[in-house]
């Protein structure tokens, strides 16, 4: 259960997907005000489960059939049909979130295919495939939540105009990555 907790802990924090690895930055620098917790809850629950179903096909099927190199071309599909049917299913439970006009956001987040493929190449349990899926998902909402809260500040301020924009969201987006890096010291090993 530590392991777990620690992976957890680790996948949000520490080796965020956002920050650490730059995955899914796209959704994050296109994402709206109103949508940062629908995003960040879809993105959550998709992590979630192409993770663990991923990691169930690479270990019980891919590698007992020898079929390893084809990772990408079983990961790609899966974590593309599975959009549709989630952003249907959590815009009926929770109705009071836009989970309208998410779809390609979700399509372009890169960090849910390399979750699939980081669980494949750690090969660590079903369990810690969980926790790093959950930790991911967990991480790259607290990202998206901090990041949007830093567009609303500086969307009233007064940037000088070659700074508006894109190249103030990524000067954000790099101290946020600064300010994470204070986690390093966490986790010892």
């Amino acid at each position: 259960m530590t392991e777990f907790v620690l992976t957890l802990i680790s996948a949000a924090l520490l080796n965020n997907f956002v920050l650490h690895w730059p995955l899914g930055v796209d959704p994050l620098l296109a994402g709206r005000r109103r949508q940062v917790h629908a995003l960040g809850l879809a993105t959550m629950c998709l992590m979630l489960i192409v993770g663990v179903i991923g990691y169930a096909i690479w270990h019980w099927l891919l590698v007992p059939l020898q079929l390893e190199s084809l990772r990408l071309l079983v990961f790609l599909p899966l974590s593309v049909l599975l959009i549709a049917p989630l952003l249907k299913l959590l815009a009926r439970w929770l109705p009071n979130l836009p989970f309208d006009g998410l779809w390609p956001l979700l399509l372009g987040n890169a960090g849910v295919l390399g979750l699939a493929l980081i669980n494949a190449q750690n090969d660590q349990g079903l369990l810690l495939a969980t926790a790093l899926s959950l930790g991911a998902g967990l991480g790259f909402w607290l990202v998206l939540s901090l990041f949007s809260d830093l567009r609303e500040r500086t969307a009233d301020s007064n940037i000088p105009l070659p700074f508006r924009g894109l190249p103030i969201d990524l000067i954000g987006a790099g101290l946020i990555a600064v300010i994470f890096l204070g986690f390093s010291g966490l986790i010892k090993t």
